[in-house]
């Protein structure tokens, strides 16, 4: 068989195209081509940030983009994740052969060869079944994540959560391996999404199951239970964090005169402030927030990103003066940078991963999904943050945030649960040998077959 050639194709949100890219880049690195599917409504946001001659020169002649559509109008809101869902369910299946066909008649030698998917994408898995192309799932999210959606049967069995909306049916803490701390069921990852989105999870599961691989961005040591738990889940978040940082697929222009900034602060002196590409937090959680950061006198990188204007207003008292607000940010660079003393996070498992690269302790606002599975590993398992306690209101007022920052900045012992992560992180992305490079290698060998 001739040069491997991998078909990604990612959920079309920040959360799954970030990995998907960093996996093309791991890819590509290995000497594999890889054709990279977008919805068209983001190829043509991708065209129109980046010329084409910048995108040939950063991702080489291995990774090539290519596009389908999700079958919404141009002017139709994105963010409502069901009706994405449902569109591309409808709209993509039809398709997808089609531009198989027109790829591989452009390349003889290196037809497709893997098709690799995010979760919410596996009607692509059934399609490769068909055309006899093997097919892998790229879970985007925490190991732990992936082994709780695959036991949601158990669950269900055990009569810990319904059937219906998988919401729990008792108040007792589960328990996710004996040398674990108590989890609680609310915790899990499906919670927040509403019956339909929890049926649709529960069938997705049973598709996956069509995948040979199941890769994980993720690292064993920091989640030995998970791995222990299914021989089916792979480990390979050291060669994705180590990938090229360029990624064609983000959404906004990165400012970078944030690092310029951050090299004038002292170190460890910075509060870094960001809640990911999808989350949005309430107006009134907002203000609280700024007001935090007054209260604390500090200078803080404040990522609000652009378009949210009617929920991010900020309050007439807030001065601001020792901050820097940008629209986002280069966040690796950010959180490596020696000024940042301390990450407020939404926990997402992008934010979480790079979090744990820098070596930066958390302060836990999870939103949805599987943030708060990712806050309980933070708080309770790595011990390197806190979480922020709501008021009867359900906002977390600015007298707490600036009590928990104050905490996690003098607790050596976060500090010092931190750097161990860190360490653990940084000798898996350095270790050429490191079985999570065989992974990828007997990924890789294993399309080949």
């Amino acid at each position: 068989m001739g040069i491997p050639h991998f078909l990604v194709i990612p959920f079309p949100t920040q959360g799954h195209l970030n990995p998907s890219m960093q996996f093309s880049h791991a890819l590509a690195k290995h000497g594999c081509n890889v054709t990279f599917i977008s919805t068209e409504f983001n190829h043509k946001r991708v065209m129109m940030k980046a010329a084409s001659s910048d995108q040939e020169n950063l991702l080489g002649s291995k990774i090539k983009l290519a596009s389908l559509p999700d079958g919404l109008d141009p002017e139709d809101e994105r963010g409502d994740l069901q009706k994405l869902l449902l569109s591309i369910k409808k709209t993509m299946p039809s398709r997808l052969p089609k531009l198989i066909d027109e790829i591989n008649a452009l390349d003889d030698i290196s037809k497709i060869s893997c098709i690799v998917v995010t979760v919410n994408m596996g009607w692509a898995l059934e399609i490769g079944s068909r055309l006899g192309i093997k097919g892998a799932l790229l879970w985007p999210a925490s190991a732990t994540s992936l082994s709780l959606c695959d036991s949601i049967h158990s669950f269900i069995d055990g009569g810990v959560i319904d059937s219906e909306y998988g919401l729990p049916i008792k108040s007792q803490k589960i328990h996710l391996s004996p040398s674990m701390p108590l989890m609680d069921p609310k915790d899990l990852p499906w919670i927040s999404l509403g019956r339909i989105f929890f049926e649709h999870l529960v069938q997705e599961m049973q598709t996956c199951k069509l995948a040979q691989w199941w890769l994980c961005n993720a690292v064993h040591e920091l989640e030995p239970a998970a791995f222990s738990s299914s021989s089916r889940l792979s480990p390979i978040g050291g060669p994705m964090l180590a990938s090229s940082d360029y990624n064609p697929t983000t959404f906004w222009e990165e400012d970078r005169t944030c690092l310029h900034w951050l090299d004038q602060q002292p170190s460890q002196s910075v509060i870094y402030v960001s809640f990911g590409s999808w989350s949005v937090l309430d107006p009134n959680q907002f203000t609280e927030l700024a007001l935090g950061l007054d209260l604390l006198d500090m200078p803080f990188l404040w990522v609000v990103k652009p378009g949210n204007e009617q929920y991010n207003a900020y309050p007439q008292e807030f001065k601001g003066t020792k901050g820097k607000i940008v629209g986002w940010a280069p966040q690796k660079k950010v959180l490596k940078h020696p000024a940042i003393a301390c990450f407020i996070s939404h926990c997402g498992w992008n934010s979480t991963l790079e979090g744990l690269y820098g070596g930066v302790p958390f302060l836990c606002l999870p939103i949805r999904n599987d943030q708060f599975v990712n806050k309980f590993f933070i708080c309770e398992v790595w011990k390197v943050g806190l979480g922020l306690d709501k008021q009867e209101n359900g906002v977390i007022s600015g007298d707490e945030i600036k009590k928990k920052v104050e905490l996690v900045r003098g607790s050596e012992d976060i500090k010092a649960m931190s750097l161990k992560c860190k360490e653990i992180v940084m000798e898996n992305m350095e270790k050429e040998g490191g079985h999570y490079v065989r992974n990828l290698n007997n990924f890789i060998k294993w399309t080949k077959e």
